[in-house]
């Protein structure tokens, strides 16, 4: 089988970013599979292929996965006009490489929504097996997150019914991502949940000695966040418990931001106005190096904004990245997560827009470090037994192997 596979925001391990994609197509590969990886360009990611002056991309190899890169760069501190344009291009791009390239089965991942368009067009044009994979819902979190131009939320609205309707098979990453796509699906069609999953090879537990970062000091406890920067993950919310923690003299814990978005420069003007000297801010760094920083830390941070759709609709990386390195999670938003923290005692889980209970949820894990490392040890466990990613990308090859043998192009 020949995958033509989509994803604009398309990383590897060298880069900051998501590796989903790569996984999964390195999974189709070991299995006997061809994969072309079309992707744009990232800031973040650095793939180093070759320039193909005639084309106007760069494409290679990389471990076996044909990548086509177009050159679109992409930054989520652009504005929203700005990422509403490079998403078209990307999608009307991608619909020339699908009409023309030659494969068996054409898979599209959002976000962004525009990722399924050159589905569609293959879907009706080509009469191709065509797989869409939701990582988010749209356009019900844009419109939960305060936008209200009723054209881009019409747009939307259209081109995801048109999307899971031309699918011949869909794939949700979080339980509300599945109803959502069941609710606006014909019945019947073949949706399964595959999860982020956890690189448990790269992501393992370390030792809170081994890590030396400024403004550091041995005996501190050190929670972080790792990951975007943005408006949806509500990261006040850590200021604001910051703020409780100074006020009640506590210089042990630590609170730490790395990785970067729209409201990183908003978030370090706001703790250095507030005098938060527990807050401490650092740059984006490639998987590789955010593996072993996770593996040293006491606690992960998983943040996101006060948004029901927010409590089934999201996978995030980052928990999974923090449940692999066998570290407590603080989780401040009910959902899907929040439950999975609860039953398997891999954490502690607040409510939303709360920094009292966020201050002392912190203030209790650094008290007690043997509870800690008994959390640690079950999110290890629950990464290993649920969530690894080998797995969930065995479960994603051996779906798109039965659509591919399922679907006649009608």
């Amino acid at each position: 089988m020949k995958v033509l596979y989509f994803h604009q925001h398309f990383g590897t391990p060298q880069g900051a970013g998501g590796t989903r994609s790569y996984e999964f197509a390195r999974a189709l590969i070991e299995a006997g599979h061809q994969v072309t990886m079309v992707c744009g360009s990232n800031q973040r990611v650095t793939l180093g292929l070759p320039y193909d002056e005639q084309k106007g991309w760069e494409r290679g190899f990389i471990e076996g996965i044909d990548v086509i890169s177009l050159p679109l760069p992409y930054s989520n501190r652009d504005s929203i006009a700005r990422r509403t344009l490079t998403f078209a291009r990307f999608a009307l791009r991608s619909v020339q490489i699908a009409l023309r390239e030659e494969y068996d089965l054409i898979f599209a991942t959002s976000t962004p929504l525009t990722a399924g368009v050159p589905g569609i067009v293959a879907r009706w044009l080509r009469r191709k097996p065509f797989v869409f994979e939701v990582r988010d819902l749209w356009p019900e979190l844009p419109r939960a997150l305060g936008m209200r131009n009723p054209l881009l939320l019409g747009g939307m609205s259209i081109l995801e019914w048109i999307s899971y309707r031309s699918a011949h098979a869909c794939i949700g990453l979080s339980p509300g991502i599945v109803e959502g796509i069941q609710r606006r699906s014909q019945a019947g069609k073949p949706i399964a949940m595959i999860p982020n999953g956890c690189d448990l090879d790269l992501f393992v537990p370390g030792c809170r000695a081994n890590l030396t970062l400024p403004g550091i000091q041995p005996t501190d406890f050190v929670a972080a966040f790792t990951g975007a920067h943005g408006t949806a993950n509500g990261l006040d919310a850590v200021l604001d418990a910051a703020a409780v923690l100074k006020s009640r003299g506590n210089q042990q814990i630590k609170l730490l931001f790395v990785g970067d978005g729209k409201e990183k420069d908003h978030l370090a003007l706001a703790a250095q106005s507030r005098g938060l000297d527990n807050s401490l801010f650092f740059d984006p760094v490639p998987k590789t190096e955010l593996a072993p920083l996770v593996g040293s830390l006491d606690c992960g941070l998983m943040i996101l904004k006060n948004v029901p759709a927010f409590y089934y609709g999201t996978s995030p990386n980052k928990f999974f990245d923090y449940i692999s390195a066998g570290i407590p999670v603080l989780n401040n938003y009910p959902g899907w997560l929040a439950d999975l923290i609860h039953e398997h005692g891999c954490g502690v889980a607040i409510p939303p827009d709360d920094p009292i209970a966020f201050a002392d949820a912190l203030e209790y894990l650094a008290a007690h470090p043997e509870e800690r490392t008994s959390m640690g040890h079950n999110a290890r466990r629950l990464a290993e037994t649920l969530f690894a990613r080998e797995q969930l990308a065995g479960q994603f090859v051996d779906f798109l192997t039965e659509q591919l043998a399922l679907v006649s192009p009608v």
